[in-house]
């Protein structure tokens, strides 16, 4: 895997990523300090709000600010979106209201929803090979799942001999890190233009979604969306309240749950390559897709249990599952764009995955909050259990056993390039 990082540009935008991400992890740690510094006891209530500003400036802005800059060369636009994120950080420690928080997140996310795709959209054109860029992906899930794990102990370590707005400083100097490391990379040009980009902003807006829609592979990955989103909310929502309250046990464990789950998501990464070079997308994806639903039911029955020890090492075990399912839908899934998409409409397809998959999330974090915190921990895992496995269904039914399922237009006159059909894939 690591032998992908032989390729200079990759290897500078993937330690770029990296660095970025380090300083992202201790903004989450910092901002759950800062938000109970500023609120209290309603400290939850103020980071739920920004969560959901989060949410709606990926969903709602990410397609409108790509369509606005698609035709900007790559690199000032990387660069300009990580010093927007790295001026927003430096706000954070001066913060003494909790609307202040709102709009600085707003902004900031604003700025990752610009970054982020434009990123994600430049790597297959850096590594043209298959096999690479698989590779990068698997590269790039480790680096996600090593971070959750890496930046809680750097910010509790930091915490023992600084206060909780110097972590703030660590996230501007990740992103100005980032911004450096990109200033210094020769990165691909644009491609030549296409008539795309001349026509209105509202049919660029759109034309991901779109694209989307007219191919069943990519109908699939929605529906496979919406099956992440389900343990992901469960686990990263209720995990605290699982270990805290309803099994009773210290905040060492907290850590040791989430280290599970992020393990699961590690293992299947590490295997990604070879395993998908044997079978293909869709039987592993689909895979995920089965597997996730049938734990998340194990651990809807375990919620509905007394508490006891053996309730904890389940967990453990189930905690695992749902973090290698996970990574089992998410680690290929930029194959599937790469496939359903040119190098004119690349940035159009992987900005519409991005918003897309975070509106899953607009449905599955109140299912694991809100419910859970009204109705019980059982029967909110049950909601997020059922969401997964419509998801699955969907995923099924979307997903054709030959073919790139792509329909010949988008609408009349609009047609829909696709990439060769993969090998390897059923």
């Amino acid at each position: 895997m690591l032998s992908v990082l032989a390729n200079e540009t990759y290897r500078r935008l993937f330690g770029a990523q990296i660095i970025a991400l380090l300083g992202t992890g201790l903004l989450t740690v910092a901002l759950g300090l800062l938000a109970y510094d500023l609120a209290g006891s309603h400290a939850g209530a103020v980071l739920g709000t920004a969560l959901t500003i989060k949410m709606i400036a990926y969903v709602g802005f990410a397609p409108v600010i790509n369509a606005l800059v698609t035709r900007l060369p790559k690199k000032p636009v990387l660069i300009s979106a990580d010093l927007i994120r790295a001026a927003m950080a430096l706000c954070l420690p001066f913060i003494t209201e909790t609307w202040q928080i709102y709009v600085v997140i707003f902004l900031l996310q604003s700025a990752s929803a610009t970054f982020t795709p434009a990123f994600q959209s430049l790597i297959p054109s850096v590594l043209k090979d298959e096999k690479d860029y698989t590779r990068a992906l698997s590269l790039s899930r480790l680096a996600y799942d090593l971070e959750a794990l890496a930046s809680p102990a750097i910010a509790a370590l930091l915490l023992t001999v600084l206060s909780y707005n110097s972590l703030f400083l660590g996230t501007v100097g990740g992103f100005l890190f980032s911004a450096l490391m990109v200033t210094f990379t020769t990165v691909p040009a644009n491609a030549p233009a296409h008539p795309e980009d001349a026509s209105s902003l509202w049919h660029r807006t759109t034309l991901g979604a779109r694209i989307f829609w007219n191919n069943r592979r990519l109908r699939s990955l929605l529906a496979l969306n919406l099956v992440v989103s389900a343990p992901t909310a469960l686990v990263l929502v209720n995990s605290v309240v699982i270990v805290r309250d309803f099994l009773q046990r210290p905040e060492t464990d907290l850590a040791l749950a989430l280290a599970c789950f992020g393990i699961g998501s590690m293992v299947v990464a590490l295997a990604a390559p070879m395993v998908l070079e044997r079978f293909g997308d869709r039987a592993v994806m689909l895979t995920g897709a089965t597997a996730t639903p049938l734990a998340l039911t194990g651990a809807t029955v375990l919620l509905f249990q007394p508490a006891s020890d053996a309730t904890w090492w389940s967990l453990l075990g189930l905690w695992f599952l749902l973090g290698a399912g996970n990574s089992t839908i998410l680690t290929p899934s930029a194959r599937l764009l790469r496939e359903a998409s040119t190098e004119e409409t690349r940035p159009y397809v992987f900005t519409a995955q991005f918003s897309l998959s975070h509106a899953c999330y607009i449905i599955s974090y109140p299912l694991a909050g809100i419910a859970g915190a009204a109705a019980g921990l059982g029967l909110s895992s049950l909601a997020l259990t059922i969401l997964a496995m419509i998801g699955a269904a969907g995923a099924f039914i979307s997903w054709p056993r030959h073919g790139t399922g792509t329909t010949e237009t988008l609408e009349q006159g609009d047609e829909q390039p696709v990439g060769p059909h993969r090998h390897g894939s059923p």
